[in-house]
């Protein structure tokens, strides 16, 4: 369906861009904010998560020497960073798109997406959290408050995660309520019958011309008698 101005949260397209009000969407303000602490997570475990002993040049993860713990925080931390700036770019040019499937699609991949990293930051932060936890004192020489900013930034991307899946189910909520009330069957009411044309009732209805009827004969008469 074209010309989906409008539908799920958006300006009709072919307005004018307002970087002001852009910027202050709620959905927009989450992304930015869920970017910061992602890149925060990933540069911290990127930096200071990988160290190496005196004696031993070999490079091993700060959490309870476990490669999986850094390579999850940088995995899921860098994709979620490229992801806020793809789905930052569609929010620019969301009210641009007139084609209604192609909205409903972009919505749906942001709801998809936000949900399963909300999950994925919170068993990133049950994780980082336990390594830690199970991390000798005497192993970390430095780095120790790099690993505690990824864990706490873990933790806040959770929620700044659940906050960009609630917008986009706001969305698809919304997109989901334009469309049912545009294609909505009209009310069922009682039939009309059909109206007869116009000026022509069926009371006044007259004999067409040129048409005669036989009388019927009164009765039999006798010729006269002379």
């Amino acid at each position: 369906m074209e010309g989906g101005g409008g539908a799920y949260g958006a300006a009709k397209a072919g307005g004018a861009f307002d970087l002001v009000r852009f910027v202050q969407q709620p959905q927009v303000v989450a992304r930015i904010v869920s970017a910061v602490f992602a890149l925060i997570v990933f540069a911290c475990l990127v930096g200071d998560g990988y160290m190496s002993r005196p004696e031993d040049p070999q490079l091993y993860c700060i959490f309870n020497h476990n490669e999986d713990a850094c390579r999850y925080g940088i995995g899921i931390g860098v994709l979620a960073f490229l992801a806020c700036i793809f789905f930052f770019m569609v929010d620019v040019y969301f009210p641009q798109i007139s084609n209604t499937t192609d909205r409903k699609y972009l919505v749906l991949a942001d709801l998809g997406f936000s949900g399963l990293w909300t999950f994925l930051w919170f068993i990133g932060f049950c994780f980082l959290t336990n390594q830690w936890s199970w991390t000798r004192a005497e192993d970390v020489f430095i780095g120790a408050d790099s690993a505690r900013a990824a864990i706490t930034f873990s933790f806040f991307s959770i929620f700044s995660w659940a906050l960009l899946l609630t917008f986009a189910y706001k969305r698809y909520k919304m997109g989901v309520e334009d469309f049912a009330q545009s294609y909505a069957d009209p009310s069922p009411g009682v039939p009309t019958p059909y109206s007869s044309y116009p000026n022509i009732s069926h009371e006044s209805y007259q004999q067409p011309p040129f048409t005669h009827t036989a009388e019927a004969p009164e009765g039999y008469q006798p010729p006269p008698v002379y």
